[in-house]
């Protein structure tokens, strides 16, 4: 998911321009990140689940916002990606607990408690990785280079051409490799740590 912001400046060069021309109006793209906002859904599933220990599946979600400037010279157009607007983070998470568990018992909320831990666990590995997570944007944005077209009708398919660069840029593909290990980590430590004394006082 994308959008774009189009700045058309009218810029009328001499001579004629080929592809590597555009490579001088170059910029250092500015890039703003946001976490994202995300709900929280309990659901007791039809399926069998471990009676004592609950799930939760949380969605990761990167969004990105193309900004380009488009100059026009005077046998086509220079599309310069000027900046990214990106919202990296979780989206949703999906709490399962078993149907067994009467909804608001002892039982039912000992397990929600330790499910909530993991919930934190997750938020906390984008916290954390604030640094990496806009180091790793830059790069990725700073290394898509200008394009140059001849019609206007192709400026939309070279926007969506760069938002493709920099969703597969080694470093964004990389970044996603540690969150997800991160995130892994964190949430084998939370049960290592798990007494289950909460639930044995039920």
């Amino acid at each position: 998911m994308f959008k774009k912001l189009i700045c058309l400046y009218f810029i009328i060069f001499p001579g004629f321009l080929w592809a590597d021309g555009c490579l001088k109006y170059k910029q250092i793209p500015s890039t703003k990140i946001l976490k994202t906002s995300y709900e929280t859904h309990l659901v007791q599933p039809e399926e069998y689940m471990d009676k004592y220990h609950g799930n939760v599946v949380a969605t990761l979600t990167e969004d990105y916002d193309v900004i380009v400037d488009v100059i026009s010279v005077n046998n086509g157009y220079c599309v310069v990606l000027k900046g990214i607007d990106a919202k990296i983070g979780y989206s949703d998470f999906l709490v399962k607990i078993d149907k067994s568990n009467k909804y608001n018992s002892c039982e039912y909320n000992a397990i929600l408690n330790h499910e909530y831990k993991h919930l934190g666990a997750y938020l906390s590995v984008i916290d954390d990785l604030e640094y990496d997570i806009k180091d790793s944007v830059f790069n990725a944005a700073n290394s898509i280079m200008p394009e140059f077209v001849t019609s206007r009708e192709d400026i939309d398919g070279i926007i969506e051409k760069m938002n493709y660069k920099l969703r597969e840029h080694p470093e964004l593909i990389l970044l996603k490799q540690k969150i997800r290990a991160a995130q892994e980590i964190r949430n084998k430590r939370i049960d290592q740590n798990e007494t289950g004394e909460n639930l044995k006082k039920c």
